[in-house]
């Protein structure tokens, strides 16, 4: 729902990468749409330097005022600058995403308009995310994601194609190994009951992994997450998965507010675009913080 008072953000913020390919000239770019369109609005930029710095960033921007926090990046960078202003409960921050990198599922998945257009617009609206907190032994973390948690397939097609290289025929055929060495996971669910599976995704958005859809669902406000599992039945039935999710997409999904199970074994798991590794006896409960972003 739009915010019915215009925002005054007192200067954007822009958080980038350096390092990439083209990031230059499409940061030259935004400042000359910026101060073409939008005459005396402040702009920051913030360079990235290393692996998590841009929830560092994001975390200090969102400490005063009232910023809007732009991440140029693809959906990991994003993810950094979204968990930064969460650090920040009070803040009074907003954020969004400008595509550049190689999986923009959060941007696909959005109704967005340009950015310069959005802004003059005051279009400001609050949309979901995914609470993660993960309980072991000794320590808890809670992280949000804005798009999606995935274990089993996806972390694992995410690592295979970090290893055989970009391009979508080298991505395809990475794709292609990583089902063939795919072992299937146990949870332990909250009911006691033990499942094994090939994969499981829990999905605020409707595309994900660049290669398909994974639900019908577009409500990213409604307070609740789509499940997509696919119980252990082998490499012909995840390959037949695969193959849908990418043509005719998955269909509509049941929905949940929370999800909660805990793992049996050492297993990986993608938060948008990272991947992690969850050690076994691992309590993993997902909940959607609704409404929990300001957004535009």
């Amino acid at each position: 729902m739009a915010d019915d008072r215009a925002p005054a953000f007192d200067r954007v913020v822009l958080i980038f990468n350096p390092t990439r390919a083209g990031m230059a000239a499409r940061i030259d770019s935004l400042q000359e749409e910026l101060a073409t369109n939008l005459p005396g609005l402040q702009v920051v930029l913030l360079p990235t330097e290393f692996a998590g710095h841009a929830r560092d960033l994001a975390r200090s921007a969102a400490g005063s005022g009232e910023p809007l926090i732009v991440s140029v990046s693809g959906d990991g960078g994003y993810n950094e600058v979204v968990n930064g202003v969460m650090d920040m409960p009070a803040s009074k921050a907003v954020c969004t995403v400008l595509p550049a990198g190689n999986a923009n599922d959060h941007h696909r998945s959005m109704q967005v308009r340009p950015l310069t257009e959005a802004i003059r617009a005051g279009s400001v609206r609050r949309i979901d995310l995914l609470r993660v907190t993960f309980r072991g032994m000794h320590r808890e973390q809670v992280r949000y994601a804005h798009s999606y948690v995935g274990f089993g397939l996806t972390p694992l097609m995410a690592i295979g194609i970090e290893k055989g290289g970009k391009g979508k025929v080298l991505e395809l055929i990475s794709v292609a190994r990583t089902l063939s060495g795919l072992r299937p996971f146990e949870l332990v669910r909250a009911d006691g009951a033990t499942a094994k599976f090939d994969s499981l995704i829990l999905a605020n958005v409707s595309r994900m992994a660049k290669y398909g859809t994974v639900s019908e669902s577009h409500s990213p406000d409604d307070g609740r997450f789509e499940v997509v599992t696919l119980p252990h039945a082998g490499l012909m039935r995840m390959a037949l998965m695969t193959l849908r999710a990418v043509t005719l997409g998955l269909g509509h999904q049941p929905s949940v507010s929370s999800y909660a199970f805990t793992t049996r074994d050492a297993v990986p798991c993608q938060i948008d675009g990272e991947v992690v590794y969850v050690q076994a006896g691992t309590h993993v409960l997902v909940e959607s913080a609704k409404g929990a972003l300001s957004t535009i």
